[in-house]
């Protein structure tokens, strides 16, 4: 996993709970890496199960809520990051249409190295889409929150449901309803 996801996550922990769970999380997750990141390597996927976990256990929230509040953050760091890959869309259906085309390409340019989860689009229309998420790491949780936020960029609001199809989170169903 690329180390910009953990460096990012490391940042949403320490603005929402403070330095010192960072470093309790970092501590008491066993990591080979000892909790050194930088944005360009790439880690094991453990270490972010690892460090979830923690914090689950250090503020006493599922890691499923933990794991969507990351990707709400998560947009937000890509968008300053790399605002040209956004701007390039006028709303949050065509950029969610997009992704596996057009965003992912461009993100395996600058992480060739990069595991992103594949979306299967099933159906779209002007204000909905379906799609099959596929992801070896379940990180389904991941994905919604980034989804939303996406809304919430272009000043948009919509129902967004999923149903495991696989019981681990490995392959989710998404349907997006735009309205407002």
């Amino acid at each position: 996993m690329k180390g910009i996801v953990f460096t990012e996550f490391l940042e949403m922990v320490e603005s929402e709970f403070g330095l010192e769970t960072v470093d309790n999380i970092i501590e008491k997750s066993n990591l080979p890496s000892e909790g050194i990141y930088t944005s360009v390597a790439t880690y094991e996927f453990n270490e972010m199960v690892a460090l979830i976990t923690q914090l689950s256990k250090e503020v006493d929230l599922p890691a499923g809520d933990l794991i969507y509040a990351f990707g709400l953050y998560l947009f937000s760091s890509l968008k300053n990051a790399h605002p040209e890959v956004i701007q390039s869309y006028r709303n949050p259906i065509g950029l969610l249409y997009s992704i596996e085309d057009h965003i992912h390409v461009h993100v395996k340019k600058l992480y060739p190295e990069a595991e992103l989860p594949t979306f299967k689009i099933l159906d779209k229309t002007d204000n909905s889409i379906s799609m099959i998420y596929s992801s070896s790491r379940g990180l389904y949780r991941l994905a919604h929150g980034l989804i939303e936020k996406a809304f919430e960029h272009f000043n948009g609001k919509a129902d967004i449901t999923y149903e495991l199809l696989k019981e681990d989170g490995t392959e989710v169903k998404f349907d997006v309803v735009q309205h407002g």
